[in-house]
């Protein structure tokens, strides 16, 4: 970088510095070794602290996406080993530490065997989403394995039965830290597996890794890999991370928030199935009544349809149909009546007995023939005379014709001479 007569603005020469940290190899990849002050975690996940020692004071920040790389919480004091690289901030011109991994000094070589057995389970498929067995809902016991003394065993107890009181909780007393503590918690799994509890809580409170690496031991994650009953990791407090937590069905970053997982809220739970309840009995109303109204409809148009109401039907119009017959019958007689009644009175006007009773009377020849003409008869013939009250023969002795109905008689014209009357 040529220098001779030339003015560089402040973001040059920050960029400068940057290039020629980031061409230094040896920064990329380090471990700082120092005293932890001025820490703070910041609401954004970040965690931004100081290493000093007794030669200077160097400015460090762990970004929230490498928080994996911390297996404890953090606090002044601490002597730490800090590995990442070393890089310039170029707005503020200052150079800091990159934070990767962050271990408490003395716990180094524990934190790289975590790391290895983390690396070997992983390609082994072991922490695979596939094999995670889901969290029943509403379950009737609950199985700890943890320290029968602590707070863990308390928040657990406390916060599951204020969930769930009745429900029943199987304690595994097993011991968490020292020696023989992950063959005690490997027992513990296995038992309560066994006994058939619905969910397990495998965990205890927070601590060193020293004191939490009964949790990183090959033999527990095989333990909780092989067991049958979902089992949920409750290890330290929230930034701290184990094997078991890797490994488990579930992690919970607490034992409290163990038992919240693994415990639903009864109390919630009935006002939920008391609303869908009271849903329930609404839609069967809304139900019911949509129900009875279409029922209403059937029966309205089954009785229109019913044979029993047609034949009625049928029925009342075969009465009216009857009625209009008889009524037409009665009047078709009483015409009929009339017209006789007319046709007697127009016979009895022409019948020739009816003018018996005015004097006249009615002549038929022997053989029941109206006699009209002298030519029917000769001399000696027997006729038949009709009178009122009788009948009279009598035989022809003279005809005599005439020149009209009542004229005088002519030669020839019939005359009896006798009269027999019956």
């Amino acid at each position: 970088m040529e220098t001779t007569g030339r003015i560089f603005t402040v973001g040059e020469i920050n960029r400068y510095i940057k290039r020629m940290f980031s061409s230094d190899l040896l920064l990329h990849n380090l471990t700082v070794e120092g005293e932890v002050s001025n820490l703070k975690y910041h609401t954004s996940g970040h965690i931004y602290f100081s290493l000093k020692d007794e030669g200077g004071t160097l400015s460090a920040v762990m970004f929230a996406g490498q928080r994996r790389g911390l297996g404890f919480r953090m606090k002044d004091g601490d002597h730490v080993l800090v590995r990442g690289m070393v890089d310039v901030y170029e707005r503020d011109g200052k150079y800091q530490l990159y934070a990767r991994e962050i271990t408490l000094k003395g716990a180094g070589l524990l934190y790289e065997r975590f790391l290895q057995l983390k690396e070997e389970l992983l390609e082994m498929g072991m922490f695979d989403a596939a094999y995670k067995k889901p969290i029943p809902g509403m379950i009737r016991t609950l199985g700890i394995v943890t320290a029968p003394t602590g707070a863990a065993v308390q928040d657990i107890r406390n916060v599951s039965l204020r969930r769930n009181p009745g429900l029943q909780l199987i304690l595994y007393p097993a011991q968490v830290q020292g020696e023989g503590a992950a063959e005690s918690i490997v027992k513990g799994i296995r038992t309560l597996d066994a006994y058939g509890v619905d969910v397990m809580i495998v965990g205890r409170g927070g601590g060193s890794i020293e004191d939490l690496w009964a949790f990183n031991e090959e033999i527990v994650a095989r333990a909780i890999f092989a067991c049958q009953t979902p089992v949920i990791s409750a290890v330290g407090h929230e930034t701290d991370f184990t094997i078991a937590d890797f490994v488990a069905d579930l992690r919970a970053p607490t034992p409290s928030a163990a038992a919240e997982l693994a415990v639903e809220d009864s109390s919630a739970l009935i006002r939920s199935l008391s609303g869908q309840k009271g849903r329930l009995l609404q839609a069967m109303q809304r139900k019911l009544l949509h129900l009875s109204d279409r029922l209403a409809s059937y029966e309205t148009k089954l009785h229109y349809l019913d044979p029993r109401s047609r034949l009625r039907d049928h029925q009342l119009h075969l009465d009216d149909l009857s009625e209009q017959i008889r009524r037409g019958m009665q009047m078709k007689l009483m015409q009929s009546r009339h017209r006789l009644e007319v046709l007697e009175r127009r016979i009895a006007g022409q019948s020739p007995f009816l003018k018996l009773d005015q004097g006249y009377a009615y002549v038929s020849t022997s053989d029941g023939k109206a006699l009209k003409s002298i030519r029917q008869v000769t001399k000696k013939d027997e006729l038949l005379i009709y009178v009122t009250d009788g009948i009279l023969k009598t035989i022809v002795s003279e005809t005599r014709e005439t020149d009209s109905v009542f004229g005088s008689p002519t030669a020839g014209t019939a005359q009896s001479s006798s009269a027999d009357i019956d």
